[in-house]
Parts: structure tokens; C-alpha cells; sequence
């Protein structure tokens, strides 16, 4: 059985006029519909501009930068609100009633600012006592710290000069070749006695 040929105004064999009205699924109002939609009205396969500038401006809501930035806003003023919270109860579990000053001009009003002046006097001095002991013993330990250091750096060199020396003469050889005794049977001789001593 032989297909008939397609007919010229456009009709397919499977349904009527499909194409010309729309209707079928591949007809042409879903092609007029992406046109519209992606602004292509001169029939070009290009986007135009508005379309593409606005292909990806549709607002959904979700920005992962702008969720966290606020996340670490809200965190900070919780921190900064508890902060000056303790802080308050602090000042208020710290701080005295004020001094009650009479506001009469007798005796206790003189009374009170010459304690007052008194307690500043006493405490100036007893911190510059403080702060000078304080001082002088970090100078003591610095200069005791420097003596250390001077001592083992002394140490250091006078043992290397030593192993220098015990090098030198234990790789000192003859006109031939040969090494020279004498100075291997006096360092046997030396560990020797040191080790009986021990």
C-alpha cells in the first residue's frame, strides 16, 4: 500500500488542517508563542535585547550570598544585644550606691571632700610603688635571663673549640700517609683515667 503524496495547501493526512489553524501539536501557535515570548518579532533565530537582558532578571527569591549576610547580621546584634545586657548588669551589681554628700554647708561637706582628696593621694603613690617593683623585677629577670644566655653561649664555643682541636689532632697524618699515634693513645689514655675517676 503506497502513501498518498502531501497535498499542496498544506493539509497533512492525519487531521484536518493542523498547520494553518494551530490546533495539532506541533502546529504553529506554540512556535507563535515562543516568538512572543522570546521577542523575536522580525522571524530571527537571535534573541533581542530586552529578552535576553530579562531571560535571567525573574526575581525567585533566592540569593545564597544575601541569605548569609543577613544570617551573620542577625547573629551579630544578638551578640552585641546579650553584650550590653551582662554589661548592664554588671555596672548595676558593681557599682555602690553613690556617696551620699550632705547638702549643707557644714562640717560634713568639708569632711567628705578631704577623704575623698585623701583616698586619690594614698592610691598614686602606692601604684607608682607597684608599678617601680614591677619593673625592677622584670629588669632583674631580664638581666638574669641574658646571663644564662651568655654563659651557655660560652660553654658552646669553648666545647667547640675543644672537639676543633681533638679533630684536628686526630686526623693529622706523617709525610706517608700515616695517622700519628701519639696523639690517638693520648686520647684513649685520657677517657681512660676519666672513666675509672667516674
Amino acid at each position: 500500500m503506497k502513501r498518498p503524496p502531501p497535498r499542496e495547501d498544506g493539509a497533512g493526512s492525519g487531521g484536518g488542517d493542523g498547520a494553518k489553524t494551530g490546533k495539532g501539536r506541533w502546529g504553529g501557535g506554540g512556535r507563535r508563542r515562543n516568538e512572543q515570548r522570546l521577542g523575536s518579532g522580525g522571524g530571527g533565530g537571535a534573541l533581542s535585547l530586552a529578552a535576553f537582558a530579562n531571560a535571567k532578571s525573574r526575581n525567585t527569591g533566592y540569593n545564597p550570598a544575601l541569605i548569609k549576610k543577613q544570617k551573620e547580621f542577625y547573629k551579630n546584634a544578638k551578640l552585641i544585644s546579650k553584650y550590653k545586657r551582662s554589661k548592664k548588669q554588671q555596672n548595676q551589681s558593681s557599682n555602690p550606691p553613690p556617696f551620699p554628700i550632705p547638702k549643707e554647708g557644714g562640717d560634713d561637706a568639708n569632711n567628705a571632700s578631704k577623704l575623698h582628696s585623701k583616698k586619690k593621694k594614698r592610691v598614686a603613690p602606692s601604684l607608682n610603688e607597684e608599678y617601680e617593683k614591677k619593673r625592677a623585677e622584670d629588669e632583674k629577670a631580664k638581666k638574669e635571663q641574658e646571663a644564662i644566655i651568655q654563659a651557655k653561649r660560652e660553654e658552646r664555643e669553648r666545647s667547640e673549640a675543644r672537639r676543633r682541636d681533638l679533630r684536628e689532632k686526630m686526623f693529622k697524618k706523617t709525610r706517608s700517609g700515616q695517622p700519628v699515634m701519639k696523639y690517638r693513645i693520648q686520647h684513649l689514655l685520657e677517657t681512660a683515667l676519666e672513666s675509672s675517676n667516674k
